[in-house]
């Protein structure tokens, strides 16, 4: 046993230099390249966390934007459907307007049509009156005439 102890000790004894040299690599490793690197990362994790987080600021920002886009597209849809309904009742009073003044106008054509009708049937009448009497001394005279021969 102690030849196998001494044969460990020997065994580590010749690998103490190893050893340092795993220790001063590792130390080396952790000074110019883990070091560095862990720097990147977290510069590389804070500008992608910084980035998410400015992202999710302009989509609240673009989110509130189009709201408020949507919210006047809306009211100025009402105030061109306001503006529709308006322009639609006023050619409607005025197309009732225009349609009064006809009917008016055509009741006024209508009443002196009857007048000139009326004015026309009584002179109708005093001639057919005058007419009459000279055709009534007409016909006595004719059938007096038969009655005579």
């Amino acid at each position: 046993m102690d030849q196998t102890l001494q044969a460990l000790g020997g065994i580590l004894l010749k690998a103490i230099p190893t050893i340092c040299l795993l220790l001063i690599v590792h130390i080396y490793l952790r000074w110019m390249f883990f070091g560095p690197l862990r720097k990147i990362l977290a510069k590389r994790r804070e500008a992608t966390e910084g980035a998410r987080e400015s992202a999710e600021v302009l989509l609240v920002k673009a989110t509130s934007k189009a709201a408020a886009m949507e919210a006047e597209l809306r009211k100025a849809r009402e105030e061109i459907y306001r503006e529709q309904e308006e322009a639609r009742k006023r050619w409607t009073a005025e197309q009732s307007a225009s349609l009064e003044k006809a009917r008016l106008q055509s009741r006024e054509m209508i009443q002196q049509a009857k007048v000139e009708l009326d004015a026309e049937a009584a002179a109708a009448k005093r001639e057919l009156a005058a007419t009459t009497d000279n055709l009534a001394e007409q016909i006595t005279g004719s059938l007096l005439q038969r009655k005579a021969s």
